[in-house]
């Protein structure tokens, strides 16, 4: 990692540090901390290619008021650079947390799905699919010596019949698709700052919206009404009325589990493999639980 040339290419000023290695970790990237002249930067280093779009719908959330890293360009206005290198305004940022404030994060996803950039092709596999009982019942087979494996086997039913609910996005925008507490960080001065868009896509924003119920939600009705109600009052667009609303919920935690399991029998990282697929399977998303969301707004209109 080169921290001047970073600088150079980005137009940051004069280099002045690095850190020594990430200072953060996802499953998309890593995080370093640059300062230059001009300031602290944060230089991400994705370990897949990642696209432009996720990058441009970025910089008009920001523009539309949503708190975000801003995206830093290149002298000659490229994304990024060398190796997929891109560079965002540093942000102080908290630790995950799911017990934030539900009007504010219902507010910010509002502020989000207001901001609308018309979906360019399908939604894709991981947050629209099924993983279908014939891999489930594989990789329970290959998974049955795992740590896991007897968890995973007791919730077969339960996966195979949470997939009988997806349906197709009805309709589609731009959305971030991964609005999980991980890249929805709380800031100092009491805010949420939206983090890792480089996931960005096709998607129905009702669908997003009701991952985002149940990642800050869960099974408390009060946070689960307060959430949809401050959604709607800052104008979101989506309303969550059907158990297909909760397709990309299903679709996406559904395909962590399967790609988990599958690192797992590879021996990639195993302990991270197996802390994984326990973020899916330790608190589990039954298809009664879902429907008691879904049944705490409906007196709403939500």
């Amino acid at each position: 990692m080169d921290g001047a040339a970073i600088a150079d290419l980005f137009g940051l000023g004069r280099f002045r540090g690095l850190s020594g290695g990430p200072v953060a970790r996802g499953r998309q990237g890593e995080v370093w901390r640059l300062d230059t002249s001009d300031g602290r930067w944060a230089v991400k280093v994705p370990f897949e290619a990642a696209s432009v779009a996720g990058a441009t719908f970025q910089e008009k959330a920001c523009a539309a008021g949503v708190r975000a890293p801003a995206v830093r360009r290149t002298v000659d206005g490229a994304v990024s650079g060398e190796d997929q290198i891109r560079v965002y305004e540093w942000v102080e940022l908290g630790a995950p947390d799911p017990l934030a404030d539900p009007e504010l994060v219902g507010a910010t996803v509002a502020a989000i799905h207001r901001v609308f950039v018309p979906a360019e092709g399908p939604a894709g596999e991981w947050h629209t699919a099924p993983v279908g009982a014939a891999r489930w019942d594989e990789l329970i087979e290959e998974l049955r010596d795992a740590p896991f494996g007897g968890r995973l086997a007791a919730l077969r039913d339960e996966l195979v019949a949470l997939e009988g609910w997806l349906t197709p996005p009805a309709a589609a925008q731009t959305c971030h698709r991964d609005l999980w507490a991980d890249n929805v960080l709380p800031t100092p001065d009491g805010g949420l700052c939206v983090i890792d868009w480089e996931n960005s896509g096709p998607a129905d924003p009702a669908q997003e919206l009701a991952c985002v119920l149940y990642e800050f939600a869960r099974t408390d009705p009060g946070r689960a009404r307060a959430l949809t109600s401050a959604y709607a009052a800052a104008g979101g667009p989506a309303r969550l009325t059907r158990t297909g609303d909760f397709s990309m919920l299903i679709a996406q935690l559904g395909h962590i589990a399967a790609l988990a399991g599958e690192r797992w029998l590879r021996g990639d990282a195993r302990p991270d493999a197996a802390a994984w697929i326990g973020e899916v399977l330790d608190d589990f998303h039954s298809r009664e639980r879902l429907q008691r969301l879904l049944g705490a707004i409906r007196p709403h209109g939500l």
